[in-house]
C-alpha cells in the first residue's frame, strides 16, 4: 500500500482549502493510496518555511512514518516563494519521498526513487529563476550597503555584542524545536535558512 499525506493551502481566512482535500482524497482512492495525515493551513504562500507550522509539522511527519507520497493539487499550494519550494521538495526527495502535484499530473521522483526527467525539468526553470532572484537580491542589498556607507553608517555587529543564552532560545525558537524532533542540521538550516554554525551553537546551549 502507497502511503501519503495531503497538504493543501490556501493564502487567507476567508478562503477554505476544503476542494483541495476533497480532490486529493478522491485522486488517492482511485490509485488505491492511503491517506495517512491531511495538514491544511491559511497562511501566505510567500512566509518563510520556519514560519509555517504545518509545514514543518508535515516535513517532520513524513520522515516519521515512512510515507512515500506528499500531494499537493499545485505546485503554489507548496509555497509561492520558489527558493522556499525547491528547499521542501531537496528535502523530501532526500528522504525519497516524492511530491505529487495533480494539476501537471507528475510526480518529482520515479518509482525506483529517481528524480522524474518531467519533474527536473520544472524544478531546473524554478531553480533558474531562484537564481535570478537571488541576484536581484545580492545586488539591491549591496546597493543599500554602499548607499548606506557612502552616508556615513557603519555596517555590523557592535564590537564585543553576544546575544545571551535566553535571547538566542527566543530568536531560534522555531530552530530549537526542529533539533528537538531530531532533525539534521543540514535539514533544519534548509528550512530555516539558519546557518550551521548558529544551529551547533543552539544544539550546546539545549543540551
Amino acid at each position: 500500500m502507497i502511503k501519503t499525506v495531503i497538504f493543501a493551502r490556501v493564502s487567507t481566512n476567508a478562503q477554505e482549502y476544503d476542494r483541495q482535500v476533497n480532490e486529493l482524497t478522491t485522486l488517492s482512492k482511485s490509485n488505491g493510496w492511503s491517506v495517512e495525515a491531511v495538514f491544511t493551513e491559511k497562511i501566505s504562500g510567500a512566509k518563510s518555511n520556519k514560519e509555517r507550522t504545518q509545514l514543518l509539522n508535515m516535513i517532520s511527519y513524513v520522515e516519521d512514518n515512512h510515507i512515500n507520497k506528499v500531494l499537493v493539487t499545485e505546485l503554489s499550494r507548496l509555497g509561492r516563494d520558489t527558493l522556499q519550494v525547491l528547499e521542501v521538495i531537496e528535502i523530501l526527495n532526500n528522504k525519497g519521498i516524492s511530491l505529487y502535484i495533480q494539476n501537471y499530473n507528475i510526480e518529482t521522483l520515479t518509482h525506483e526513487g529517481r528524480v522524474n526527467a518531467m519533474s527536473q525539468f520544472l524544478i531546473t526553470i524554478l531553480a533558474e529563476v531562484a537564481r535570478m532572484e537571488r541576484k536581484t537580491i545580492r545586488e539591491r542589498i549591496e546597493s543599500g550597503y554602499n548607499n548606506y556607507r557612502a552616508a556615513g553608517g557603519k555596517v555590523g555587529r557592535k564590537t564585543g555584542y553576544r546575544k545571551s543564552n535566553k535571547d538566542m532560545k527566543e530568536q531560534y525558537e522555531k530552530e530549537i524545536q526542529l533539533l528537538k524532533k531530531g532533525l539534521s542540521l543540514r535539514n533544519v538550516s534548509a528550512i530555516t535558512h539558519t546557518s550551521i554554525n548558529t544551529l551547533r551553537k543552539l544544539r550546546i546551549i539545549c543540551a
